[in-house]
């Protein structure tokens, strides 16, 4: 006998995976996702049959696919939000200590006025005559202490102006002895912290930010799409979260360009606006079905300036991805991408980047990469904005264009739109910076290495992809977070850890880094704070100017193609550069890639040597056309004199160098630890189809 279908639940039933939920005639099947539950339409069969789609008709995107991305999230937020809630924790506490200060001056003044203005008036030849105060003789406190224990921070109007309780100071006897011997103290509200996810579909992650972040205090989840609010709505009652989550119906352009005019009203209405007020949000998420750069302009004012979140994805990896719309790449984005596939997705990153970043520098406002990950058919990217007119400045020298040899050897070379110039500080010390032109081009119409046609791409973002302390951070949560709740923590790892590593320090910057290391190593020296603050400083300097001398990566599979020889494993390949002096690691992006400091003729020249040690090639069945007839020398043999003098030096000094293929040396110890590299979890894996509202 066939088992009973369970019975349907109403919506306010208590949530359970799997469960079956009927409402308004429909039904509905639960799915749990970290600690959220999502009702998710049962198949319509008959408008299945109509499309031929074995999945039924999808009337609210939902795509499970992209768990990895809200999970990170999640993460992410948290780590942040971690630090910026101590940070507004401390802030609180620093203006309450201000207003204390203030009260007890304005205490002071009070009763020294009192007491002048009661003080006998005595003439010159009138005798001084001292006598007890009345308080001492009665045994009663003296005035100032009556004074210290009516007074309370609550009852200051600076104080309640914050919108929180302020916790007094505990009030003392004239003997010093406290009046109340209590542990309990005043609560007062959390500071506020909001999240606004702008595009929400089904609610799903305004929902997991609500239940899975604890000092969450508000989420507004909006969506256009009337379908999408009603789940949003199902959704939150179903969570019992109406309390906590907001559910807003109008276009997320309009939504957040709303804010902002109700922000300028309030600033243009208060002289000087509390920041702690601002009815902008600490985070803004932006994950649009395609491009979010639409959403950019609003997005960078609706959050917080004073170092909000925002969190940003883009699924239209055909446009930045590929070579097949540069056109339409150039009008949402403001780049050219990468003509070629080796490293088109890191390019991509940074077209992004340079969008977002050019959305920001319009209203004064500085961006800084947090993290910037391409995965799978899509990009994540974590921002802080800032109000800092004077970072702004620094934009045109962390931007740049590049030259890539895509019909060729693959090599590439990257110019700068500005220069950012330092020079000591006369007045104050520290860096001073100046900001140039920048000379160029750094190459030919033609590759240096196979003399094939180069192209260009950009404009794009130029500086660091990651801040290392936000990743430290994340990976953090990370090692904390339980893996019952977080189903894909083990990639999420794999992938932070092996973001982090691609940070690749210039000499400056590695110096400045070990001064501070031993600094802190000495924490009992004598002047440990002044000079722990210059190193920090001097870093800082760095930072402001920084942009990544090595931004992109090789696939050792291509550029052995390119020169008709079998690939070098990886090990081999990465001790020989690492023997010759050179930093190596991998790439996040794709699987197989080498991330280097050593230079394209370093590169060749190893190449080359693998050839003559490990994989000769016949000569005799290479043509002059093709780019391994130059990288290999063959055209040497020719007396070929189309190189300078200075290339010819170049090249004499590199082929000097003594290339060991040292596998050992290369070994990666953790290359089995982490779970760096999608595996794709079934047959046809990827973004799914639009949702398709009625």
């Amino acid at each position: 006998m066939a088992s009973e279908a369970p019975k349907a639940q109403p919506v306010s039933a208590a949530p359970a995976e799997w469960q079956c939920i009927s409402h308004n005639g429909k039904e509905y099947t639960i799915v749990k996702e970290g600690l959220a539950y999502i009702l998710v339409p049962k198949p319509a069969l008959d408008a299945a049959k109509q499309s031929n789609d074995s999945e039924g008709v999808q009337n609210v995107f939902y795509n499970p696919i992209q768990q990895f991305n809200r999970d990170l999230t999640v993460l992410a937020i948290k780590a942040y939000g971690e630090e910026r809630m101590q940070l507004k924790e401390a802030a609180f506490q620093k203006k309450i200590q201000s207003l204390r200060q203030k009260k007890r001056k304005r205490q002071d003044q009070k009763l020294g006025d009192e007491r002048s203005a009661k003080a006998p008036k005595l003439s010159d030849d009138q005798p001084v005559v001292e006598s007890k105060p009345k308080e001492e003789a009665t045994g009663s406190e003296p005035a100032d202490a009556k004074a210290e224990q009516n007074t309370s921070v609550e009852a200051d109007p600076a104080v309640t102006a914050l919108g929180q309780t302020a916790v007094p100071e505990p009030s003392t006897t004239s003997n010093g002895d406290s009046a109340t011997k209590t542990d309990e103290k005043p609560s007062r509200p959390p500071p506020s912290f909001k999240i606004l996810d702008a595009l929400s579909a089904t609610g799903l992650r305004a929902i997991r930010y609500s239940k899975e972040i604890p000092f969450v205090t508000s989420v507004t989840s909006n969506d256009l799409l009337a379908e999408a609010v009603e789940s949003i709505k199902l959704n939150v009652e179903h969570n019992e979260l109406q309390s906590k989550v907001n559910v807003s119906h109008d276009d997320a352009i309009a939504y957040m360009y709303t804010l902002v005019a109700q922000e300028m009203r309030k600033q243009n209405a208060q002289r000087h606006p509390d920041p702690a007020k601002s009815n902008r949000y600490d985070v803004v998420d932006l994950d649009p079905y395609g491009t979010a750069a639409p959403f950019l302009d609003a997005a960078v004012q609706a959050v917080r300036d004073d170092g909000g979140l925002l969190c940003v994805t883009c699924t239209d990896s055909g446009v930045w991805a590929s070579n097949g719309y540069p056109e339409k790449a150039y009008s949402l984005y403001g780049g050219i991408p990468l003509k070629g596939g080796q490293h088109s997705h890191e390019v991509g990153l940074r077209l992004i980047l340079h969008a977002i970043e050019s959305a920001a520098a319009k209203y004064g406002l500085a961006m800084e990469p947090l993290l910037s990950l391409s995965i799978d058919f899509y990009v994540r990217v974590f921002v802080r904005i800032r109000k800092s007119p004077a970072s702004v400045k620094f934009q045109a020298g962390k931007s740049m264009i590049a030259y890539n040899c895509d019909n060729g050897c693959g090599a590439w070379a990257t110019q700068m739109l500005a220069k950012n110039k330092s020079a000591p500080n006369k007045k104050g010390g520290g860096t001073f910076y100046k900001h140039v032109m920048a000379s160029g081009p750094p190459s030919d119409r033609n590759c240096a290495h196979c003399g094939s046609l180069m192209h260009l791409s950009g404009p794009m973002y130029g500086g660091r992809l990651h801040s290392p302390d936000f990743v430290k951070r994340v990976l953090s949560e990370v090692s904390a977070a339980p893996r019952a709740v977080y189903a894909t923590l083990d990639r999420v790892e794999g992938m932070l850890q092996t973001a982090l590593e691609e940070y690749l320090p210039t000499p400056e910057e590695a110096e400045a880094q070990e001064a501070l290391q031993k600094i802190e190593a000495e924490p009992e020296a004598e002047d440990y704070e002044a000079q722990k603050s210059k190193a920090l400083a001097k870093l800082k300097d760095l930072s402001l100017a920084a942009y990544d001398p090595y931004p992109f990566f090789f696939l050792p599979a291509y550029i052995a193609g390119r020169m008709h020889c079998i690939t070098p494993p990886e090990d081999p390949l990465k001790g020989a550069l690492i023997g010759l002096g050179y930093r190596v690691t991998r790439s996040h992006c794709k699987r197989g890639s080498i991330k280097t400091d050593a230079s394209w003729p370093v590169i060749w020249r190893v190449m080359r040597e693998w050839v003559r040690q490990r994989c000769p090639v016949k000569e005799e069945n290479i043509k002059e056309s093709s780019p391994a007839y130059r990288l290999l020398r063959l055209h040497k043999k020719e007396n070929d004199d189309s190189k300078s003098a200075k290339e010819d030096a170049v090249e004499n000094e590199v082929d000097k160098l003594e290339v060991v293929f040292d596998a050992k040396l290369g070994q990666d110890p953790d290359k089995a630890k982490y779970v760096r590299y999608q595996i794709n979890p079934r047959e046809n894996w990827g973004p799914m189809a639009r949702a398709k509202g009625k």
